[in-house]
């Protein structure tokens, strides 16, 4: 875990618990269409593992990434996402944490 994610673990304890399910849904913003994000984004949260979901490109250019697992877990694809060492170019990534809805089978490229 990263020390900045451990950080915020930190710093409120009894708030948010890395062990705990999460839905995480992202959109990212800029280069990020053709360029095999997508397929990147399901590499990374397979390498992280025990995440499902999925990474979708959206009509305006973005692409949206929904991944259900540990609170830990959807933050270190998150940190990815953040990175600098995605394919394209991020511009920014907006994201909204939500209790886990299930019903993923793996992680799907759509």
């Amino acid at each position: 875990m990263s020390e900045q994610f451990a950080e915020q673990f930190a710093e409120e304890p009894d708030r948010v618990r890395p062990e705990e399910p999460a839905r995480l849904t992202a959109w990212v913003r800029g280069e990020v269409q053709g360029v095999g994000f997508r397929w990147f984004t399901r590499a990374a949260a397979l390498r992280i593992g025990r995440l499902v979901g999925f990474a979708l490109n959206l009509g305006d250019g973005r692409v949206q990434i929904v991944a259900e697992g540990t609170r830990a877990d959807c933050g270190h694809l998150l940190e990815w996402l953040r990175s600098g060492d995605t394919p394209g170019h991020v511009d920014g990534v907006t994201e909204i944490w939500d209790t886990p809805r299930g019903g993923y089978r793996g992680f799907a490229i759509r």
